[in-house]
């Protein structure tokens, strides 16, 4: 049994989950831990805060009911946290979670992408902000106004995915 996540998160490659699975498993099982989890967010070490956007990833497929009442610390604290992981996990869990946002989270959430949209260099940040908001646009003409010059601009990206993917946008929306 896990005692402590943060701990337990730490160490290894960044790039590995570590015991990432094994905390997932771990709140899985005891839904009481999930803020004990959430709070992992606040950690100096990067590499636990790395983790915990995939922990949570993972728990939204499985439980997303855990994470509904912490919609608002996700816009209002967690957003807030200058770490490439967390701002395309974010865009990540808006979309997962979009159908149980009200109109003035989902009104912040979308402030956040499109602050991530134009001033972000993180190709999978702009991956997944551009991906949900595409999304989004798709019943809001306002938002896809504002999106197509972002998507003309990111269409002309010299990484592959992101060009590819602002094009599909952009093709989708003509």
């Amino acid at each position: 049994m896990i005692k402590n996540f943060e701990e337990a998160l730490k160490g290894g490659h960044p790039n590995s989950l570590g015991n990432t699975i094994a905390v997932v498993e771990a709140v899985l099982a005891d839904h009481i831990r999930f803020d004990e989890l959430f709070q992992c967010y606040f950690s100096d070490d990067e590499v636990v805060r790395l983790r915990v956007s995939n922990a949570m990833k993972r728990i939204a497929k499985s439980e997303k009911s855990l994470l509904i009442p912490y919609i608002d610390a996700l816009l209002e604290q967690i957003a807030h946290i200058d770490q490439a992981s967390t701002q395309w996990t974010l865009a990540n869990l808006f979309d997962f979670l979009s159908k149980d946002l009200s109109n003035s989270q989902r009104a912040r959430a979308m402030v956040i992408m499109q602050k991530n949209l134009a001033h972000h260099d993180d190709w999978i940040v702009l991956n997944n902000s551009m991906e949900t908001l595409s999304k989004w646009a798709n019943k809001d003409e306002v938002l896809k106004e504002w999106l197509k010059p972002h998507l003309e601009r990111l269409q002309k990206d010299d990484r592959k995915s992101v060009a590819k993917r602002a094009a599909k946008w952009l093709d989708k929306f003509s």
